[in-house]
């Protein structure tokens, strides 16, 4: 790792001007006017990808965004590692509190400031200059393929149907991507598993109006008391959700990464002051990390009926409404308990009322095991970079594409990020240590040069 080291002192000055050119642009996908920017930015990527050492790189359209694909090939009967990323920014807005501009970029004390920086441009830059390095070095022993797009700050809508069009095109044995985050900057991480998600909206109706609650209290059902009440089946007093079936493809987490799970440093006291509750709750028999990443949740997400101005006024609502959400776990399949969870909905509910479930939003979880064997060599890289095995994690967080891409290609992603919570991604002042840019190369080159 010595030469690469000095690789990064001598080409230090170009490398951040390149990022910066990257961080220059405005390429905020949720907002259509910045159209221009984003063809602007995947075409920078196209440019930096061929000076990297790209055989080719083409600035594809889709439905959407444009797409950046690039490759090197230097085996065909080598293994092939498909890099994934995206180039589109979060809005920069509250533009004031930000300490510099934020499509600026400029270094204090160590750190890039910029939008971006991290999420997902800095990330990004990361992989493709580990790439430059092994092309350069002639260390390059597998094929590599780079797919950047252009949306994934809002849902990713056009990526899935580009995939399955070039299929072909994009197939590999592994892919690889940097856009999630360690514990700490001394505690390095890889992210094994992410949740998957179902979220409904539930509508109970009853009479054809509001309904003076004196006249007709005791004599009709009212529909907030009764969704108050089918909500109240949800789960039972040890925090099991009841939903019957719920659990049938749930998997037990392996003992040796529920081990890693009970060695991450986690203080209860600050993680209960940090969000102002005195006691945590959740499902019996499992702790707080592993409840919060690796078991399913049922949240009510919003409530609503009859009256909610100041002051009183006696009603019973015609109508009463509900936005809940599962989180869910690897092998359980959003679109089974979407339909299992209307079913138990309407199995609770009374003639009284007339109920409606409608599914808003959906995502599988994923799970990468850790003796995959491109996973070990990301643990490989880690320590070679920071000095320390990396531990092992689950998020409480959803990023569907990741298994949409498992199920298009049928293979797994190691999610090998760098980010940290101090790097303020979607804030303001959104940042990336210098630091943490230079050893994230060595990690990357190290899972190359293990895989």
């Amino acid at each position: 790792m010595d030469y690469l080291q000095d690789y990064l002192a001598r080409n230090e000055g170009q490398m951040l001007d390149q990022l910066s050119s990257l961080l220059r642009i405005p390429s905020i996908s949720a907002q259509p006017e910045h159209r221009d920017d984003m063809a602007a930015c995947a075409q920078r990527w196209a440019q930096l990808l061929t000076e990297a050492g790209a055989d080719e790189a083409l600035v594809m359209p889709s439905e959407g965004n444009p797409i950046v694909f690039a490759q090197k090939q230097t085996d065909p009967s080598a293994k092939t590692v498909l890099v994934y990323a995206h180039y589109d920014v979060m809005p920069a807005e509250p533009l004031e509190q930000w300490k510099s501009a934020p499509f600026e970029p400029v270094v204090r004390n160590g750190h890039l400031y910029a939008r971006g920086a991290d999420d997902d441009k800095g990330q990004s830059f990361i992989q493709v200059k580990a790439f430059e390095y092994l092309v350069r070095s002639g260390l390059l022993r597998t094929n590599v393929k780079f797919l950047f797009e252009g949306e994934e700050e809002i849902g990713s809508p056009s990526l899935e149907a580009f995939c399955r069009q070039h299929k072909e095109m994009l197939q590999a044995d592994v892919i690889l991507v940097s856009d999630t985050s360690m514990l700490g900057a001394e505690l390095p991480s890889l992210t094994t598993g992410l949740r998957g998600l179902a979220y409904w909206e539930i509508e109970v109706s009853g009479p054809c109006r509001d309904l003076h609650s004196g006249h007709f209290g005791g004599a009709v059902d009212n529909p907030a008391n009764v969704l108050c009440r089918i909500l109240s089946h949800m789960t039972d007093s040890d925090g099991h959700i009841t939903i019957p079936g719920f659990y049938d493809d749930v998997k037990e987490v392996p003992q040796a990464e529920r081990d890693m799970i009970a060695h991450i440093p986690f203080d209860e006291e600050t993680y209960k002051k940090a969000i102002g509750v005195k006691m945590l709750a959740g499902e019996k028999g499992y702790s707080t990390l592993e409840r919060n990443s690796c078991r399913p949740s049922f949240d009510i997400c919003g409530l609503w009926a009859g009256y909610t101005g100041e002051g009183a006024k006696t009603v019973i609502p015609s109508k009463a409404f509900a936005k809940v959400s599962c989180r869910l776990v690897p092998y359980q399949d959003h679109r089974r308990i979407e339909q299992q969870f209307a079913h138990y909905v309407k199995s609770l509910a009374p003639d009284t009322v007339t109920v409606r479930v409608t599914p808003l939003h959906g995502g599988q979880g994923y799970v990468c095991p850790i003796d995959h064997p491109a996973y070990r060599a990301a643990e490989a890289g880690f320590e070679q970079a920071f000095g320390r095995k990396p531990l092992a994690v689950r998020r409480g967080g959803s990023i569907p594409i990741i298994a949409t891409f498992e199920e298009i290609f049928g293979v797994k992603s190691i999610l090998m990020g760098f980010g940290l919570e101090s790097n303020a991604i979607h804030s303001p002042n959104e940042n990336m240590p210098l630091s943490m840019l230079w050893k994230g190369i060595e990690a990357v080159v190290g899972f190359y040069l293990n895989y």
